[in-house]
């Protein structure tokens, strides 16, 4: 892929050093694995445990016990962004060793025992399980949720209405859940198309106001759709518990690296978004069925196939949308400092690949999908290879 070149004229590059720059933070979800096995373990409570003697409460529990969830603070930086989630993973890494297990950044269990997973306790878990059964099954996934910071629940949603149509091209990006419980699935990322099983799932709607918003979730609500506010599992959506805007629409990153890509550009996206939104743009509206086609034509072909043009609703390379999307945020990289790290990234992404190519090339050495979990668990730990310049 040709990447972007990112350049400015003066009066422009003045422009953008003045505007504010937005925070952003991550949550990367793991799965712990016996070694032996290479199986899902359920031990988060002592891995959480053990963890949170460093981490605090920036680690903590996901829906099943084989999972954990690590969080960062808001960064302006990337770089200082990319330690902490370094780190995380590190302290991470030597709890699930302290309690014999491993960390593994994959969004789906390669390999996995038959049978329902065991799930956290607590009343929210127990709730989950009767309200919807065997969609709790398949939710030994693992997600990297990145969250950009907006006071302003007005601007967070019509920021989302602006970002809807890059979903596909961060699915691609991030895609690396090839395989699920022994077996290929055909897609890159499996994860993506389990979640979108649910009832409130995949892109949110266009919303016309904070009122809208408000009030389709209570309905949502009332109708027993979800358990509660928490549980509207749109691809963007604003954060209850934070003031930001939340894209949950990517698997957890292979690597550091890969994360910290991820990060930089939906920041750059939200940076754009914004700025689209206060010179009173109108956000684009594409055919909803097409949007979500192109949501799972990017699971399944991740970037080295071929995805949907939401415009002349027809198949480009998908590389080509993501040169599209580096395109237009390449202003907003500059003005947060990120254009050499992203260059430098989608570089590394050329030469190795997604997280899901790099899962099929260990199997396809030897056809051991062991290999496949040893290969993740190694790279799950690898140092950051480059750094923001800011």
């Amino acid at each position: 892929m040709d990447r972007v070149v990112v350049t400015n004229e003066p009066d422009e590059s003045a422009r953008l050093r003045a505007a504010p720059l937005l925070t952003v933070g991550v949550e990367e979800e793991f799965l712990l694995v016996d070694p032996d096995s290479r199986t899902p373990a359920p031990v988060a409570e002592a891995v959480i445990a053990t963890a949170s003697a460093d981490l605090g409460d920036l680690v903590g529990p996901e829906l099943t016990r084989c999972q954990i969830e690590t969080r960062t603070g808001p960064h302006t930086s990337l770089a200082e962004l990319t330690e902490q989630l370094h780190f995380a993973r590190q302290v991470a890494a030597e709890a699930a060793k302290a309690h014999n297990v491993r960390l593994m950044a994959s969004g789906a269990p390669v390999l996995a025992p038959h049978g329902a997973p065991r799930l956290m306790p607590g009343e929210r878990y127990a709730r989950s399980s009767a309200a919807f059964g065997a969609l709790d099954d398949e939710e030994v996934a693992c997600a990297c949720h990145v969250h950009v910071g907006f006071a302003d629940r007005g601007q967070a949603l019509a920021v989302s209405n602006r970002l809807r149509v890059w979903l596909p091209v961060l699915t691609a990006l991030g895609a690396n859940s090839p395989f699920w419980a022994g077996r290929d699935t055909g897609h890159a990322s499996w994860r993506c198309v389990t979640r979108h099983r649910w009832p409130v799932s995949g892109p949110p709607p266009l919303f016309t106001s904070t009122e809208h918003y408000e009030h389709l979730v209570a309905r949502l609500v009332d109708t027993e759709t979800c358990l509660d506010a928490d549980g509207v599992y749109w691809d963007i959506r604003p954060s209850r518990k934070h003031p930001t805007l939340e894209i949950r629409i990517a698997d957890v990153g292979l690597t550091v690296d890969d994360a910290a890509l991820l990060a930089a550009l939906v920041r750059a996206a939200a940076a754009t978004a914004l700025d689209e939104v206060l010179e009173g743009r109108p956000a684009p509206n594409p055919d909803p069925q097409l949007l979500r086609a192109a949501c799972w034509r990017a699971a399944r072909d991740g970037l080295s196939g071929e995805a949907i043009d939401l415009t002349q609703r027809c198949l480009e390379p998908a590389t080509d949308q993501l040169r599209a999307l580096i395109q237009w945020v390449s202003p907003a990289l500059v003005r947060h400092g990120d254009a050499a790290l992203v260059d430098a990234h989608v570089a590394r992404l050329e030469a190795v690949g997604t997280g899901a190519e790099r899962q099929r090339t260990a199997y396809a050495r030897r056809h051991r999908f062991e290999d496949v979990v040893d290969m993740v668990v190694t790279q799950t730990l690898l140092p950051p290879a480059s750094s923001s310049t800011r």
